[in-house]
């Protein structure tokens, strides 16, 4: 069964950094897009960034662009998620996802802070 499981959430001051990880099985972890959505208090889900199956391609949404860096490592199943700078309105619940037809697999999610 697919499983996603994602670490490394807390509390950081802004400014700070954390890296988030995302455990996967039940699937060909190499074969699929990986992608990480944000949900803040209040707020629709929205969309981070993703990585394709080869790792050539990764986009980010533009409120991330150029402080967050997503990476994979295949032989480890796990995606990641390393984010600077972070600001206040980075405060959400971080989920790692994956769309393996016919529908979307997402993680429990783990919640990032950011707070003086």
């Amino acid at each position: 069964q697919v499983q996603l499981v994602e670490s490394g959430g807390g509390s950081v001051q802004p400014g700070g950094s954390l890296r988030l990880s995302c455990a996967a099985s039940g699937f060909t972890f190499e074969d699929y897009y990986l992608s990480w959505y944000r949900q803040a208090p209040g707020k629709e889900r929205e969309w981070v960034g993703h990585i394709s199956p080869s790792g050539d391609s990764i986009d980010y949404a533009d409120s991330v662009k150029g402080r967050f860096t997503i990476s994979k490592d295949n032989g480890k199943t796990t995606l990641y998620l390393q984010m600077i700078s972070l600001r206040p309105e980075d405060t959400a619940v971080y989920y790692c996802s994956a769309w393996i037809s016919p529908r979307r697999y997402w993680g429990r999610g783990t919640q990032v802070t950011v707070s003086s």
